[in-house]
C-alpha cells in the first residue's frame, strides 16, 4: 500500500516559491525550466526528495504543485501500474511580469534511491 503524501517546498530562479505534494516512494525531483529576464533560459532543481524508496509507490501516484504568486495550482495524477515511467514533463502557462504570459516547463523524476544497508554489527 502507497504511503501518504508528504510536502515540500521549493524556490524558482525568479524567486517565485513553491509548495510541492508529493508521493514519498516515487518522487525524486522536481526540475523548472523557465526564461531569465536576460531572454536565456535556466533550469533548476526545484525540489529534491530527502528520503529513500521503502516501498513500491503503488499503481496511481499524485503530485501537485502550487504556486500562489503566478495563480499556478496544478496535479499530475500518473496511474503506471508496471512502474514503467520515469519522468513526466508539464508545460505550462502563467502570467508573465511585463504583463504578457510566460511558458514554464515542469520535469517531475522518479527512480528513488533505495534506503542505505544497515552499518555491520561488530
Amino acid at each position: 500500500m502507497a504511503r501518504h503524501n508528504r510536502e515540500g517546498r521549493g524556490v524558482d530562479q525568479r524567486g517565485y516559491e513553491y509548495v510541492i505534494s508529493y508521493q514519498p516512494d516515487w518522487l525524486r525531483q522536481v526540475k523548472v525550466t523557465r526564461k531569465l529576464e536576460s531572454g536565456r533560459q535556466s533550469t533548476k532543481t526545484l525540489f529534491r526528495n530527502p528520503g529513500y524508496r521503502e516501498q513500491p509507490p503503488g499503481a496511481r501516484v499524485r503530485t501537485q504543485l502550487v504556486a500562489r504568486d503566478q495563480d499556478l495550482d496544478l496535479e499530475v495524477v500518473l496511474n503506471d501500474p508496471n512502474q514503467v515511467v520515469r519522468r513526466v514533463v508539464v508545460e505550462a502557462v502563467v502570467p508573465d511580469p511585463r504583463g504578457g504570459e510566460e511558458v514554464i516547463v515542469f520535469a517531475f523524476d522518479d527512480v528513488m534511491p533505495p534506503p542505505p544497508p544497515p552499518p555491520p554489527h561488530t
